[in-house]
Parts: C-alpha cells; sequence; structure tokens
C-alpha cells in the first residue's frame, strides 16, 4: 500500500483525555476479585497515569472467590453498611499505591468505573483530589454532596450526546 493509499488522519480517530482514562479503567477493574462489582480507579496529573486500583481484598488475604461474600451471605444491600465487607474499594487502593510508591498527589483527576462512595469521598477530599470522572451511579448521595461542598469537579462518563 502506498502513502497516497491511506486514509486521511482525523483527529476523530482519536478519544478525548477522559475517554482514554476511562477506557484504561475498564482494563483496570478486571483485575478485581469482588464477586459483586468490578471497579478500576486512576489517578492522573497532567494526563499521566501516577497510581491505579481495584477493588478486592487486602494483600495477602484470600479474596472474596476464595472464602466467599459476606454482604451475599448477610443480605446486605449495595450502598449499606460498607464496613461489613472484605474488599479495599478501587479508589482507596490507588490512594493506597501511590503512598506506598512515594507519589504526590496534587490537584489530580480520578477516573473511575463507578460514583465515589462516602468513605471514598472522604479520603479522595484529603488526597487533594481535585476532579472526578466517574461512569456508574452509586446510592450515595452524601458522598456527591460532600465532594461538591469541597469543590471537587464532579464530571458524569460520557457525557451526555448533544441532540441534533
Amino acid at each position: 500500500m502506498s502513502e497516497k493509499d491511506l486514509p486521511e488522519p482525523t483527529d476523530d480517530r482519536r478519544p478525548d483525555w477522559d475517554t482514554y482514562f476511562m477506557k484504561i479503567c475498564h482494563v483496570v477493574a478486571e483485575r478485581s476479585t469482588c464477586l459483586r462489582r468490578q471497579v478500576g480507579a486512576l489517578l492522573v496529573s497532567d494526563r499521566r497515569i501516577l497510581a491505579t486500583g481495584y477493588n478486592g481484598a487486602p494483600k495477602g488475604l484470600p479474596h472474596c472467590a476464595e472464602v466467599g461474600c459476606l454482604r451475599t451471605r448477610l443480605g446486605i444491600p449495595s450502598g449499606e453498611r460498607q464496613e461489613l465487607c472484605r474488599g479495599v474499594h478501587a479508589e482507596q487502593n490507588a490512594i493506597i499505591q501511590a503512598a506506598v510508591h512515594g507519589v504526590t498527589l496534587q490537584e489530580v483527576t480520578l477516573y473511575c468505573t463507578i460514583q465515589p462512595c462516602i468513605t471514598c469521598a472522604k479520603m479522595l477530599i484529603n488526597a487533594n483530589v481535585k476532579r472526578i470522572v466517574y461512569e456508574g451511579d452509586y446510592p450515595d448521595e452524601l458522598a456527591l454532596q460532600l465532594l461538591g461542598d469541597a469543590g471537587v469537579e464532579l464530571v458524569r462518563w460520557p457525557p451526555a450526546q448533544e441532540s441534533e
């Protein structure tokens, strides 16, 4: 194929930055060991990934696939009694990975496959996250309120399509 046969390059072929990072979040979520929900998270600064996280049991402990889901056994609905779970949330694991590796978080963006819960919201505020791009809903209005009160920009992905 000669150069003249190649298609003209267009910017339409390249995803915008939010789409690019959200696609990577979905790959990170594939590492999740949670039986109920696979969540992936990225902490990004200046278009560079600083840390990743996915939800699952703490390091060195058996995964839920091995021991079963306590929340399912007890009939606990999503968004309630989060302390009754073996798993560490994806957002928490991303913050922990940054800390373990000495990565400073200053005015970073979190990309996450789901809206953060209240516990993660408080941690993200204290970790200097200034923008959160998330895809799925989570039943936690207080988390959204707290993030808004802290001035964290919340972006729902994918963005609503403009009507033609």
